[in-house]
């Protein structure tokens, strides 16, 4: 009786060693050889629905195909932009733009958009990108279409009726923010299609003159370009 109990005991010894080395070969198996950094190997969004992971690719023999393999555009319009494209408003790189993604998008406390036109967006955009077209924020404050965008930015149109309570915020204010209310404005990150691109620059332009908050405002310069350098993962919307 006692040595059916012990070859019980060394059965089930046996089998949990086993599932636990097969676990952990699994783990070693399946880890990516490409990380994003040292310490992170992938962030997950939830883009439309669905969980998308950003990671790069770890084909280490791929090499990129088509327009972003050019070094030369006619310049005007393709000039190379500044590293600071307006006073107030950071310039970052690809693992800012992960870190934006994985806090403040998630959390929805921030917008990362895809400032270039609605042709460009559908070729392939970064996860979790807003498509707003720079033209968009070209316009009149009293336009639909940007005070749609604005809404989707956090921002509202402020009222000058007396018996509103918005008119004392309105009244106090300095002249740039008179048409809007900047209160609940969400952080942004904006970018197009690279250091040749003017793009997200002429849409940041056109928010500071609306009176967005320069503070409130990240300039992806490298955009698509070196996020497709990167081996960094695309999604088609």
């Amino acid at each position: 009786m006692n040595q059916i109990i012990i070859f019980q005991k060394i059965r089930k010894f046996t089998s949990f060693t086993f599932l636990s080395t097969t676990l952990l070969w699994s783990a070693c198996t399946f880890a990516l050889d490409v990380n994003i950094s040292k310490n992170l190997s992938y962030v997950d969004i939830d883009y439309k629905d669905n969980i998308i992971r950003v990671q790069r690719n770890q084909d280490d023999k791929h090499v990129l195909k088509g327009g972003f393999t050019k070094t030369s555009r006619n310049c005007p319009p393709f000039c190379i932009q500044p590293m600071q494209v307006a006073t107030g408003v950071t310039t970052v790189g690809e693992l800012e733009v992960v870190d934006f993604i994985s806090k403040d998008v998630k959390f929805k406390t921030g917008l990362i958009i895809d400032a270039r036109t609605t042709s460009w967006h559908k070729k392939g955009t970064i996860p979790g990108s807003v498509n707003i077209p720079f033209t968009i924020f070209d316009m009149d404050e009293t336009d639909p279409e940007l005070v749609e965008a604005m809404k989707t930015l956090g921002v509202k149109q402020k009222s000058t009726s007396s018996d509103d309570d918005s008119f004392w915020s309105w009244a106090s204010d300095d002249d740039k923010n008179k048409n809007w209310d900047f209160s609940n404005a969400k952080d942004l990150v904006l970018w197009c299609n690279g250091m040749w691109c003017g793009q997200s620059p002429r849409a940041i332009k056109s928010l500071l003159k609306h009176g967005y908050p320069a503070k409130k405002i990240k300039y992806f310069r490298g955009g698509m370009q070196t996020w497709l350098i990167l081996g960094l993962t695309v999604v088609k919307p």
